[in-house]
């Protein structure tokens, strides 16, 4: 069964995307644990992050980098913390999560952030952002 991810990637379920390439996608997080946190997820469905291989999860990562520089131009912010746990969807993803505070860090600490807020910040990252 296809993943949620899978799901965004196809266009079945709408996304605010803020990058994109042939392998990777990268798009705000709909349940936030602050303003910007994004998801940078490959097209291809893997479960776990240590099952891609070596060339690819470097890819991954070397997308996760740039996201992350286009994050720290359009959301104030001490830092970008990244973390990758993979428990709640089956299907890779990297967390990119503008911090100013360690709770920021806890996925026990949402924001809400309005639709239009969402779909303005989306399109500023994705100005931002290198590729």
């Amino acid at each position: 069964m296809a993943s949620i991810f899978t799901k965004i990637i196809s266009g079945e379920i709408p996304c605010y995307k803020v990058a994109e390439d042939k392998d990777f996608i990268a798009f705000l997080d709909i349940n936030p644990n602050a303003l910007g946190h994004t998801l940078c997820v490959p097209k291809k469905e893997i479960n776990k992050i240590f099952d891609m291989e070596e060339s690819h999860y470097t890819a991954l990562m070397n997308f996760s980098y740039q996201v992350a520089k286009a994050l720290e131009k359009s959301v104030a912010c001490k830092r970008v913390g990244v973390s990758v746990i993979g428990l709640e969807v089956p299907h890779v993803h990297v967390h990119l999560i503008p911090i100013n505070d360690m709770r920021d860090m806890t996925f026990q600490h949402k924001v809400q952030v309005e639709a239009a807020e969402m779909d303005a910040l989306a399109k500023q990252i994705h100005k931002n952002f290198i590729g």
